[in-house]
């Protein structure tokens, strides 16, 4: 926890939450997921820039090779359809 800066505000969320049946009706799994509230921000204002994240192969090698090495867990979790309904 950080105190807030003076000067700005605080981006809210909340939770999304989505039981996902079978064709049967019987459910298959819950669902859940966090999402900013991204309009209560404005440009100027409480930002000046906007990126998009992204990771380099290299990156990625180095991250499972010191994984192995260390002999830790790791998964793949893949995120293709985040912005499906955002403006790009």
């Amino acid at each position: 926890m950080v105190p807030q800066p003076f000067d700005k505000s605080v981006v809210r969320c909340r939770w999304v939450y989505k039981i996902k049946t079978n064709s049967d009706g019987s459910i298959e799994q819950y669902k859940s997921r966090l999402v900013a509230k991204r309009y209560s921000q404005q440009y100027g204002m409480d930002y000046k820039k906007t990126f998009a994240t992204f990771a380099k192969m290299t990156t990625i090698h180095i991250l499972v090779v010191v994984a192995l090495v260390c002999q830790w867990y790791f998964a793949q979790l893949d995120v293709k359809n985040i912005f499906l309904n955002g403006d790009l």
